[in-house]
């Protein structure tokens, strides 16, 4: 099939804004606790529809008592937490348009978004926030005032929050004058510029209007009705919100309206998922990753290794003889006794009441997906792009097909090029770039987006990914390889972090691969080779081994003349402060190909 749309189910009023959905959560369902905040105790607070507005509109009259215009642009830089979304409604309550920066943000990188989308004022979270937005307030001259979450304005601080300042500062600013600020955003008028991390060049500022976001949310909530249930539904948000994925939960939880809490800080993600039992989570393959690579090391230590391995095999079959015609009598059974004894177990550390999740932003991987399902907790893979305001496709609720990333949302259509690029249109899609016709045009065909995905769409409408058009590599032989289905495969296993292949122009196929600090640790431990660093096994055959396993595993889902034949394992990691990632955790592979040249070089040596 080369194109499939399916029928919108919301419409998006010409006239409406996403400040809308807090009045009308308010007016609706005042009682209804729409978010619940973390203590400092550690417990979690309700807060009520009636009461988020009213919180909402005291920011954003302190915003219009600061002289806020109604289009002007605001930077917010903080982790995930309570006010960010506050502050977020605030801004579009007062006219303003949000400009996210990651909170891991460089000066540089502060300067650039700051200065280019012409920001007039700046939330920051901590001191060093403030810190570091004042180093170059100097080179933006546009950025009048800096507010600060944690302690009030400018890096000293004067004791109050940011919220507690704006509520006292525009304590006097009338109902009518916030209700002109209010409404003189519509659906075509932009709330948000969103920068692309980007693997390669400055980030640019893509423009999402409210219209993108009432779309592309009211859409998804309608075709996920059963998981966005108001009033029983809820959700932990622990994706940054700097990032579009992060916002779309923001708005999906207000547009049903549903429970939404935060989390800062994921180190203690089981604890805060177990206090706070969410019925849905969002997040992307590492996570996932993560919680069976950790649950499989744990029954290993507890001696129950086997079982486990059983268990998930079991899981894996239950789950594909859904798909062809139900599970035998001895599965089921084996079925029923892993729940009692595993299953059960899993699902409580994801919080006992959530029973799907949705993940995007890179592949989860059949087997995995299939486990995942097989417990009673399904991931529902979706596909999207800063350009989509988050989501352009996502698996059914009742119909997932697992190793796709679903149908097209509704109102949106999906269609595959000649050259195998997919290509997206809807109500949901950009329409430019902050000030850069040059890459609009380059993106825009038409109505059409180019994702610079290659992809397909299956009989039923339902799109895989099979790599990125820019990332794919041909070998000395001519062979066309698409690194990311080997790199997620070898990424799942617990001992690899990170994995780059390369090939370009050269023989054969090999990888760079980083190992994770923690699992590292618990190898190295079993093995009796405790303290000891990657740097120091980098060689060691039993290490090499391991990771081997891993290699062999990415290389059984490819042909001979894609595979892997050769890797080596770094000393360190790729990280954003060491320039390989990009915020969102993507590989910028020109960096990495650039700093280890030697490293790439020592692979092909005869």
């Amino acid at each position: 099939m080369r194109e499939f749309a399916l029928p919108a189910l919301y419409e998006v009023p010409a006239d409406a804004n996403l400040s809308d959905l807090v009045r009308t959560n308010a007016a609706r369902t005042p009682g209804l606790a729409v978010v619940a905040r973390k203590t400092a105790a550690g417990d979690w607070q309700d807060v009520s529809a009636a009461d988020f507005l009213a919180e909402v509109e005291a920011a954003a009259r302190g915003l219009i008592a600061a002289g806020l215009r109604p289009g002007d642009r605001i930077g917010l830089m903080s982790r995930t937490r309570y006010e960010w979304t506050l502050l977020d409604f605030a801004i579009w309550t007062a006219g303003g348009v949000t400009v996210p920066v990651y909170e891991t943000s460089s000066a540089e990188q502060i300067h650039w978004i700051l200065g280019d989308s012409g920001a007039v004022a700046c939330v920051v979270e901590t001191a060093e926030h403030a810190a570091a937005v004042e180093s170059v307030r100097g080179r933006v001259p546009l950025l009048r005032q800096v507010w600060r979450i944690d302690g009030g304005s400018g890096p000293e601080g004067d004791g109050r929050g940011a919220v507690a300042e704006l509520t006292a500062a525009g304590a006097e600013v009338s109902d009518a004058t916030l209700e002109e600020h209010r409404s003189a955003a519509g659906a075509d008028s932009p709330a948000t510029l969103v920068y692309t991390s980007g693997t390669t060049g400055r980030p640019k500022g893509c423009v999402l209007t409210h219209g993108h976001f009432l779309a592309e949310c009211g859409n998804a909530v309608e075709q996920l009705r059963p998981l966005f249930r108001s009033g029983d539904s809820s959700i932990l948000l622990f994706l940054p919100l700097a990032h579009v994925f992060g916002r779309l939960v923001e708005i999906a939880a207000m547009v049903a309206p549903m429970k939404l809490g935060h989390v800062s800080d994921v180190k203690n993600l089981t604890g805060d998922l177990a206090a706070f039992k969410p019925t849905l989570l969002l997040g992307v393959p590492r996570v996932f990753e993560k919680v069976y690579n950790s649950a499989r090391a744990k029954a290993g230590a507890d001696g129950k290794g086997k079982i486990f391995d059983k268990a998930a095999h079991t899981a894996i079959a239950y789950s594909r003889a859904l798909d062809t015609g139900g599970p035998a009598f001895g599965l089921r059974l084996r079925h029923g006794l892993f729940d009692k004894l595993v299953y059960a177990k899993l699902r409580a550390v994801l919080g006992g009441r959530a029973t799907h999740a949705i993940s995007g932003g890179a592949p989860l991987g059949e087997r995995l997906g299939h486990f995942y399902r097989g417990i009673g907790f399904t991931v529902l893979e979706g596909y999207g792009l800063t350009e989509t305001a988050a989501a352009i496709t996502v698996n059914p609720v009742q119909r997932p097909k697992i190793g796709t990333v679903g149908q097209p949302l509704p109102g949106c259509t999906i269609r595959i090029a000649d050259d195998g690029e997919v290509l997206v249109r809807g109500g949901n899609v950009f329409e430019e770039y902050w000030g850069n016709e040059d890459a609009t045009a380059a993106a825009l065909d038409g109505e059409w987006l180019r994702t610079g995905d290659l992809g397909s769409l299956d009989e039923d409408g339902y799109l895989s990914i099979t790599g990125r058009k820019k990332e794919i590599l041909v070998t000395a032989a001519g062979k066309n390889v698409a690194p990311a289905v080997m790199e997620d495969r070898i990424r799942a296993h617990a001992l690899v972090a990170e994995c780059m292949v390369v090939g370009d122009a050269r023989p054969f196929v090999a990888a760079l691969i980083t190992l994770d600090e923690e699992f590292l640790a618990r190898w190295a431990e079993e093995h009796g080779k405790q303290g000891r660093t990657a740097a120091e096994l980098a060689d060691d055959s039993e290490l090499r081994a391991a990771v081997q396993l891993a290699v062999d595993d990415g290389n059984a889902q490819v042909s001979r003349a894609e595979s892997v034949r050769k890797f080596r394992i770094l000393p360190g990691q790729f990280t954003e402060e060491s320039g390989h990632l990009t915020p969102s955790l993507k590989l910028k592979r020109g960096a990495v190909a650039k700093d280890f040249a030697e490293e790439i070089e020592a692979l092909y040596e005869r």
